[in-house]
């Protein structure tokens, strides 16, 4: 079952991410990618993060160790089992599909050339958080020019 979701959720992510690095970014398109790219995932996240925790499916880590968000050991339970991880992965397809969505917006607004947005895109696609720090430097001087950082 795991493998099967994870392979769709993946699927899903990268869709995704295809059409927003690669296509033009008609209002539509972009429509697409948040409901049908980051809703979706977060739909996902949100079944199947509530049926583990709640213990309805996939019960995960050693039976001294509730899975939990409050501690070290609680968080390492959630990842113990194939669907605690499917969970997790998700929950980092969907923030970063998210953030890449934002990074696009927020570049064609700022008058940035796709040859520029492509490789932090890509960066944020593979390393999320990397991908948001290069554009937060990037974007930095004309969002001053603008005259706020939106």
């Amino acid at each position: 079952m795991w493998d099967g979701i994870f392979g769709a959720v993946n699927l899903i992510a990268l869709v995704a991410w295809i059409g927003l690095i690669l296509l033009p970014r008609w209002p539509t398109l972009l429509t697409f990618i948040l409901y049908l790219g980051v809703g979706l995932l977060c739909a996902i996240y949100a079944v199947f993060l509530v049926s583990i925790v709640g213990g309805w499916i996939d019960p995960v880590g050693p039976a001294d160790t509730a899975a939990n968000f409050s501690t070290i050991e609680g968080v390492r339970g959630i990842f113990l089992s194939d669907g605690g991880v499917t969970v997790g992965w998700t929950h980092y397809l969907a923030f970063d599909l998210f953030v890449g969505l934002w990074i696009a917006k927020d570049a064609d607004a700022k008058g940035f050339n796709r040859i520029v947005q492509a490789p932090i895109l890509l960066a944020t696609f593979l390393a999320g958080p990397i991908g948001l720090l290069v554009w937060l430097i990037v974007r930095e001087k004309r969002a001053r020019q603008a005259g706020r950082a939106r």
